[in-house]
C-alpha cells in the first residue's frame, strides 16, 4: 500500500499525541454516532485538563461521560448537557467549566474552523445571555452577533465506512456533528465499522474526503439508545 494509508491497527496508535491541556473536538449527538473506542482511549491514557468540544458529554459510565470519572475534563463546550448526573455534579461544584452553546452555532464554529474562517455573525443568541459582550451587527435591519470559530488539536470521529486513504462515509444521524469536526482538528482521527480498499467506495457518495483525515481505525461499538420511548399498547 502506498505513503497515503492511514490506516492504524491500535488505539494506541491512533491516538498517540494527545497530551494534558489540549483540545479535543468529538463528533456524535447523544449516544449517536459517537467515537467510543477512541473515549475510551483518551480515558486510559489519564490525560487531564482537557478542553472538550462536543453536541454534549454523553451519559454517566458512557461515551463522553466517562471521562469525567477521573475529572480528566476542565472544560466542556457543549450545546446540551441534560442527561448526565455527574456533569451537573462538577458543574455545581465549581469542579467543571462548561460554555453553553447554541446547537447550530456549534456546528458552525466547528464548520468554520476546519474552513480557516476565525469568525462569523448569526442572529441565534442576540439579546440574551448568549450574545453578551460579543460585537453585535446590523445586516438587513437584523442584529447580529460576532462568533469565533472552534479548532483543536485532535477530532475524533465515528464514520459508518472509510477506504484506506480516509475517505469517510457516515451513516443517517452519524451525519449530525462529525463531519465538522472531521474537518477542525489539526489531528483527526476516525473509527469506523468497515475499512475496504480504496476505489470501493463511489465518490459521489464521500462525506468527509481524505485529506482532512490523518488515521483510521477499525472498531466495535456498542449501539445505546439514550432514550427509550414507545407507544402504549
Amino acid at each position: 500500500m502506498s505513503g497515503f494509508d492511514k490506516v492504524v491497527n491500535s488505539y494506541e496508535e491512533a491516538m498517540a499525541g494527545l497530551d494534558n491541556d489540549m483540545t479535543v473536538i468529538a463528533g456524535g449527538f447523544g449516544l449517536c454516532g459517537i467515537p467510543e473506542g477512541c473515549i475510551a482511549q483518551i480515558k486510559k491514557m489519564g490525560v487531564n485538563g482537557l478542553t472538550i468540544v462536543s453536541n454534549n458529554c454523553g451519559v454517566d459510565g458512557f461515551g463522553l461521560g466517562i471521562l469525567l470519572e477521573d475529572k480528566q475534563v476542565k472544560k466542556m463546550v457543549s450545546s446540551y448537557v441534560g442527561e448526565n448526573a455527574l456533569f451537573m455534579k462538577q458543574l455545581l461544584e465549581g469542579e467543571l467549566e462548561v460554555e453553553l452553546t447554541p446547537q447550530g452555532t456549534l456546528a458552525e464554529k466547528m464548520r468554520a474552523g476546519g474552513a480557516g474562517i476565525p469568525a462569523f455573525y448569526t442572529a441565534t443568541g442576540y439579546g440574551t445571555l448568549v450574545g453578551e459582550g460579543k460585537d453585535v451587527r446590523e445586516f438587513d435591519g437584523r442584529n447580529y452577533i460576532l462568533e469565533e470559530s472552534i479548532t483543536g488539536e485532535f477530532a475524533i470521529v465515528k464514520g459508518w465506512k472509510a477506504d484506506r486513504y480516509g475517505n469517510v462515509i457516515y451513516r443517517h444521524t452519524a451525519q449530525n456533528f462529525n463531519p465538522m469536526a472531521a474537518t477542525a482538528g489539526k489531528i483527526t482521527v476516525v473509527e469506523v465499522e468497515e475499512i475496504v480498499e480504496p476505489g470501493e467506495l463511489d465518490p459521489t457518495q464521500i462525506h468527509t474526503p481524505g485529506i482532512y483525515v490523518d488515521r483510521v481505525i477499525q472498531g466495535t461499538f456498542e449501539k445505546r439508545i439514550e432514550q427509550r420511548t414507545v407507544r402504549e399498547a
